[in-house]
């Protein structure tokens, strides 16, 4: 828990530096619990967010691009704006999401991956299914 506790702390100050993205790239937050935690603008490429709990987290603007987001659970997240193109989306629950223009191109999603109703045609048609 101290070492989220850290994490968190590194962005609330990167945050007040107002520095764009916030680095955390590569960073595993797999299985955590952050509900509600505020990643808008933080760069979570090639993150490892396999079974975290994200519900209600703002990722708007976030870039997520290659990152693990195998089994998480992503209930009504903000993720208006973010880059999830190559994400590994297999079995997620992104239902609620708001993934209003984020990119989902490349993204992978499987027969478990729970899209969100607020997709368009184009962003489901630029995702891959899992093999």
């Amino acid at each position: 828990m101290s070492r989220l506790r850290d994490l968190m702390s590194r962005v609330a100050r990167l945050e007040r530096r107002g520095s764009g993205l916030i680095p955390l790239q590569g960073v595993d937050l797999s299985g955590r619990d952050l509900s509600g935690r505020d990643f808008s603008n933080t760069d979570l490429t090639g993150a490892d967010l396999t079974g975290a709990t994200l519900r209600g987290a703002n990722l708007s603007g976030a870039v997520l691009k290659g990152a693990n987001l195998t089994n998480a659970y992503v209930r009504e997240a903000n993720l208006i704006g973010a880059d999830l193109r190559g994400a590994d989306l297999s079995g997620a629950d992104l239902v609620f999401a708001d993934v209003t223009g984020a990119d989902l191109t490349g993204a992978i999603w499987d027969r478990k991956t729970k899209i969100p109703s607020s997709s368009t045609a184009a962003q489901r048609n630029s995702m891959v299914s899992a093999p």
